[in-house]
């Protein structure tokens, strides 16, 4: 039976009980207030016996026969008025139904908007329309994620094709200097690939947490990456407390040391500054990494989490990585259940703020080293 069928017949069913309950009081009433028996004086009235009229026999046969009409009545009144109510109850029901189905079929971009006050029907029907908006844009972002992980992965592949095949029309052409740029690029493509891994790992979640101290991270990372800020003129300072939380010790690194990277490159051509703090709060633990640098928008910074993208109005070098950097950053966050914050520094340059749970117990584990992407 469908769910109509059955509220109707709820209804139904619950209306003839109250009509039989009702009946039965009446009856009851009835029968306390009214004699059994009666002394008429018309003696030519044939029902008397003995001069004793009979009233509750008489009365029971009255009201029995009316009272099975009432019934019947209640019995067509709630089967109609049921699915009536029914099919009014379950309509907005039929509206998420449809939506559902138009999402199976892949359209997202359908919404219910259920109208009407806030009842269980409008709050579920808000949380699928909040539901299909955040898929619509998770489709999409994978959508353009795939297409420029297609476009970086084609860009070395067709350097090297093109080296290739200059080297194959030239054979005049000097063997080291094509070993050498080859190698560059194909170096290129495994670091995009390896980030790529990375990135599927983080959102995965496919690893083992453990305690972590925060602090430790940041100071291997720092001390991993000092020789590029010396090269790039950038001053490193840190400062900042024990930091426990959980989670995986290499990702933790790799977001520390993707943090402090970025820092570095995107920074003042000369005389630029990072600086990596750590703190506890009442309930995270806090990582925050601010450079200098060119002026950044609110704007620009909304969107340098997204893989591939890079701030065209920061200044570039070399080490700037493939593009995947605060990606694997925000996405390591989130698989750790934290929050990444991006915030333009009035005198230039971004801070990076990275909130993660904290634990009430502290571990000096040491981190293995990591790749900077």
């Amino acid at each position: 039976m469908s769910v109509r069928l059955k509220l109707t017949l709820s209804y139904a069913g619950f209306l003839m009980l109250a009509g039989i309950l009702l009946l039965a009081a009446v009856w009851l009433f009835l029968l306390r207030y009214v004699p059994n028996r009666a002394m008429l004086t018309n003696a030519d009235d044939d029902r008397l016996t003995d001069g004793v009229f009979p009233i509750r026999s008489v009365l029971l046969n009255v009201f029995a026969p009316r009272a099975a009409a009432v019934m019947v009545f209640l019995l067509v009144f709630g089967l109609v008025g049921g699915w009536i109510l029914a099919g009014r109850m379950l309509a907005p029901l039929t509206r998420i139904t449809n939506a559902t189905r138009m999402a199976t079929n892949g359209s997202l971009s359908h919404r219910i908007r259920l109208p009407g006050r806030k009842d269980e029907f409008r709050e579920f029907a808000d949380a699928f329309d909040t539901m299909l908006e955040r898929l619509e844009a998770h489709v999409a972002e994978q959508q353009r994620f795939a297409a420029n992980a297609s476009h970086e992965l084609r860009t070395p592949l067709a350097i090297s094709k093109a080296l290739l095949d200059v080297a194959r029309t030239d054979p005049n052409r000097a063997d080291g200097e094509l070993i050498d740029r080859l190698h560059a690029v194909n170096t290129r493509a495994i670091d995009l690939t390896e980030a790529l891994l990375l990135l599927s790992r983080a959102e995965q979640r496919s690893f083992t947490r453990e305690h972590v101290d925060l602090s430790l991270m940041a100071e291997e990372a720092t001390e991993t990456l000092l020789p590029l800020a010396e090269k790039h003129g950038v001053r490193i300072e840190t400062s900042g407390e024990i930091t426990p939380t959980i989670g995986s010790q290499a990702l933790l690194l790799q977001l520390t040391t993707n943090l402090v990277h970025n820092a570095i490159v995107h920074n003042l051509p000369e005389r630029g500054a990072v600086w990596v703090n750590t703190s506890v709060g009442p309930t995270t633990v806090v990582l925050t990494v601010e450079n200098t640098g060119e002026q950044v928008t609110p704007e620009l910074a909304s969107t340098l989490t997204e893989p591939f993208q890079r701030g065209t109005e920061r200044i570039r070098a070399d080490h700037a990585g493939v593009g995947l950097g605060l990606a694997i950053a925000k996405t390591i966050t989130h698989a750790h259940d934290g929050t990444l914050t991006l915030t333009p520094r009035s005198a230039g340059g971004i801070r990076i703020t990275v909130e993660l749970p904290a634990t009430g117990q502290e571990s000096e584990i040491s981190a293995e080293g990591a790749v900077a992407i």
